[in-house]
């Protein structure tokens, strides 16, 4: 499927589960659209038939609260079907408002901010050292870089010259109770990772041209870590919601949701 009929398709399923579902974090969500949807077409080496083969790639989304666009993605991709999603946050569901594990395509379950890079750093490590060729890949959120478990592993990673692990920063600057500038400030975000010793690629996360060529030049990078940079829009493909901190948390009504859907129909 072209990149931007699938990445249209993500963002009208995730809008309609959110709706559906009273959820949130949708602004979050649709940020990292155009990111997932690279990663998915073109870069990951997995396979919905066999979800737990060996030699998979490895992607862990750190900002699990925004799951509504991976398990489209994910639902899009084959792994389960989009009827599987109906149970989405629904007592007993394996489709959990933060994402779970239990469900075929997903890693690690997450939620709690600052795990995922932990464990990615962990994965890759295993990898060069029982010299497996899979990659792995991580997406954290800016607000979540105010974790400290995420610079700890900042250091580690360059230590053990793990060039088989790709960090991704969802660059939208705004976090949970405010704009990253207020709350927490990153700038200058890439002098800081050039000095923890990572390559570093900075890009407009909602351009598949330039996500998909940093992604394939991180893969080429021999030595150290790669930190993809990519500048994104909390909100991206509906007006009303582009870069308001109020869709962090808020459900779209039935107006706000027929006048999102028409928005991203007119952009396919």
């Amino acid at each position: 499927m072209e990149l931007k009929l699938f990445a249209s398709d993500v963002r009208k399923i995730a809008l309609k589960l959110v709706f559906e579902k009273k959820a949130s974090h949708i602004g979050g969500a649709f940020s990292m659209v155009e990111l997932l949807t690279v990663l998915y077409n073109k870069i990951l080496n997995v396979n919905p038939s066999n979800p737990n083969d060996e030699n998979r790639d490895r992607f862990l989304l750190s900002k699990g609260h925004a799951c509504s666009t991976l398990y489209s993605t994910l639902a899009l991709k084959g792994f389960f079907t989009l009827d599987d999603l109906n149970s989405y946050t629904e007592n007993g569901s394996y489709f959990t408002s933060h994402i779970n594990h239990k469900i075929a395509g997903i890693e690690l379950s997450t939620g709690s901010l600052g795990h995922a890079l932990p464990v990615g750093c962990g994965l890759a490590l295993s990898a060069k050292r029982n010299n497996k060729s899979w990659q792995t890949y991580v997406m954290v959120s800016d607000g979540e870089l105010n974790e400290g478990s995420n610079w700890e592993s900042i250091l580690f990673a360059p230590q053990h010259k793990l060039d088989n692990l790709t960090l991704i920063v969802d660059y939208n600057k705004i976090q949970s109770l405010g704009s990253v500038a207020e709350v927490m400030e990153l700038h200058p975000l890439a002098d800081k990772f050039n000095a923890f010793r990572w390559e570093v690629f900075e890009i407009d996360g909602h351009n598949f041209d330039e996500i998909e060529t940093a992604f394939n030049a991180a893969k080429n990078i021999e030595g150290k870590p790669s930190v993809i940079i990519a500048n994104t829009i909390k909100g991206k493909g509906v007006d009303f919601m582009e870069d308001k901190l109020l869709w962090h948390y808020k459900s779209p009504d039935k107006q706000q949701l027929e006048d999102g859907l028409k928005q991203i129909e007119a952009e396919k």
